[in-house]
């Protein structure tokens, strides 16, 4: 456990992007800085998280079941998958959300790998203790996932120059961002990241 570091990419997936089911404006901008980020975190062999959304045709989380979200993200389709600029290396950590049709997911603390094993066992396991965080959008599962990430205990860096907001109201991913900070999030870009 020399290094207690991570990286986490949440959702930057085909359906968030323009032209996808739940389009995030400009999500696709993001893609050449997180990729900055992840060759960073590659070099010095740190662990690197990327959480997709992963839904059954039938859930909750749709409007046609009583949700409140378009269809989005359907498990083995183009949608679902990664953004295809988005490069991940050998040994990126897969984690999936929004698999059981009877609950909202959207932090990666309620993901699991495809052997169930969960996030936070994960960063258990891995001994991290501080977790940098980009992805989409910033006024949803990142939101989420960085406050599951801080009542957890970790040191939480927020990488405001590789996330984005769908921005449902006007604001919404400021607000995001300002409750984060407030909870002890750290905002960071390429230029001071250390």
């Amino acid at each position: 456990m020399k290094d207690k570091k991570a990286l986490l990419i949440v959702d930057v997936q085909n359906d968030f992007c323009p032209e996808g089911a739940l389009a995030v404006p400009e999500g696709d901008k993001i893609v050449p800085n997180i990729n900055k980020y992840i060759r960073i975190f590659a070099k010095k062999k740190r662990p690197i998280f990327a959480t997709r959304d992963w839904h059954p045709v039938r859930t909750r989380h749709f409007k046609d079941f009583g949700g409140v979200w378009p269809v989005h993200c359907i498990q083995n389709t183009k949608g679902a998958q990664f953004h295809p600029k988005l490069k991940l290396p050998k040994g990126t950590i897969y984690l999936y959300k929004g698999m059981d049709p009877e609950k909202d997911s959207y932090s990666a603390f309620q993901a699991e790998d495809l052997s169930g094993i969960g996030f936070a066992k994960w960063l258990d396991r891995l001994g991290v203790k501080e977790i940098y965080i980009a992805g989409l959008a910033t006024d949803y599962c990142v939101k989420f996932s960085v406050l599951d990430a801080i009542k957890a205990g970790l040191k939480v860096k927020l990488l405001l120059d590789a996330v984005r907001g769908v921005n449902l109201k006007p604001n919404d991913s400021e607000k995001a961002i300002q409750k984060m900070v407030r909870r002890g999030a750290r905002k960071i870009t390429l230029k001071n990241f250390s």
